[in-house]
């Protein structure tokens, strides 16, 4: 037998198990699990990027793909670094840049995620797909679910905006709109799931969202020449992207492709909604849920994330911090990203914007750092 690529290790209590099948969470603990590689890849991986398609399958080795596989895509990854010096001027530290994912597939980073994870859902025997979202996830299943045949159903909040319904509409998914949050949303995917043999990709229910998160960091190491920054700040709903990142840095520093500590992460969230910020600020392990959330950034309306206890450890273990930001100051803060570095920012990459000024204002991130703001979606789908 072919010894496997990789296995899947619980988050919280280490149990393992092999990755066939359709992984939901951990039989034992009801947590998350994460994916856990056989070994890194060899050198050699590194000197061929220079000949790979730009996408974010060049880093398969990296990746839940065996060999010869061919993943579900749409062309996703890769996206720009953009430099921000009037913004590093303008907040007095040394660099700032802007990793632009509105320019994904499905226009935000969910393309990373949804990619990797219907990828794996396919391989491993879903007939059906099936998510709650705040907005951009959905958008995201439904383009990756068309793409590899497998009907599709949403379940999103009716305060969604309106564009971004209707680019779930676009793909042909089921939509259905409920009263509440995101965690109504949930309850209902999930029921759904039981009655009509769908396969739940949430947020941390399934592996591999954070395999493809995960190339948010691999790209930033890429672009920088191997060399990373001082500080990335992160909105965080669920933290997919924030925990994908951690996971990544210590792979990436293990494997030997990058020196040195891994960036310090920030979360920031709105204050209409900030349990991983409170959870933080009160050196508690775990986030307790939010009541009543309520915020324009859709994508940080999460209040009560499964990956809590996992995006809390890696903002400490990097050395990090969470700040929550109101949400005039993170609309105000997206325009003046469109301003001054001509980046149509959703409201979730204005909160990043307006978290830098929080953090410089306390010295959290100095004067001579270089730090990545993540604009996670296009700004227009809010409008």
């Amino acid at each position: 037998m072919t010894p496997a690529k990789w296995w899947l290790v619980c988050s919280e209590c280490g149990k393992t198990r092999d990755a066939a099948g359709l992984p939901t969470l951990c039989d034992a603990c009801q947590s998350p699990w994460l994916v856990r590689y056989a070994a890194p890849p060899p050198p050699a991986a590194k000197q061929a990027l220079a000949d790979r398609p730009w996408s974010m399958w060049r880093y398969h080795e990296w990746l839940p793909v065996h060999d010869g596989e061919s993943p579900v895509t749409l062309g996703e990854g890769m996206t720009p670094l953009v430099p921000a010096p009037a913004l590093a001027r303008a907040h007095g530290v040394a660099e700032v840049w802007i990793k632009d994912e509105s320019v994904n597939p499905t226009y935000s980073f969910k393309a990373r995620g949804l990619a990797a994870a219907v990828t794996r859902a396919k391989a491993g025997g879903a007939v059906r797909l099936t998510v709650p979202t705040a907005g951009n996830a959905g958008v995201a299943l439904s383009a990756y679910g068309r793409s590899a045949g497998l009907p599709t159903d949403v379940f999103a909040p009716k305060t969604t905006p309106l564009r971004i319904l209707e680019q779930i509409q676009v793909y042909g998914a089921r939509l259905e709109l409920l009263d509440g949050h995101i965690g109504d949303c949930g309850k209902r995917a999930r029921a759904f799931a039981e009655q009509e043999g769908g396969f739940d990709v949430s947020t941390l229910k399934e592996p591999y969202r954070i395999e493809g998160k995960k190339t948010l960091g691999l790209e930033l190491a890429e672009q920088f020449g191997w060399d990373l920054p001082d500080a990335i700040i992160y909105p965080t709903g669920g933290g997919t992207g924030l925990i994908g990142m951690w996971k990544c840095f210590n792979e990436l520093r293990s494997a030997g492709w990058v020196e040195g500590r891994s960036p310090r992460l920030f979360a920031v969230q709105s204050t209409g909604c900030a349990p991983v910020v409170k959870a933080f600020e009160l050196q508690e392990s775990r986030t307790t849920p939010w009541p009543n959330p309520e915020t324009v950034a859709s994508g940080l309306r999460v209040p009560a994330p499964l990956g809590g206890a996992l995006s809390l450890r890696a903002l400490r273990e990097t050395g990090g911090g969470a700040v929550a930001v109101p949400d005039r100051q993170l609309i105000a803060a997206a325009r003046q990203m469109a301003h001054t570095a001509a980046i149509d920012a959703s409201p979730e990459g204005g909160a990043t914007l307006a978290a830098l000024e929080r953090l410089r204002e306390t010295e959290a991130i100095q004067a001579d750092h270089r730090v990545v703001l993540f604009n996670t979606g296009a700004g227009w789908l809010y409008r």
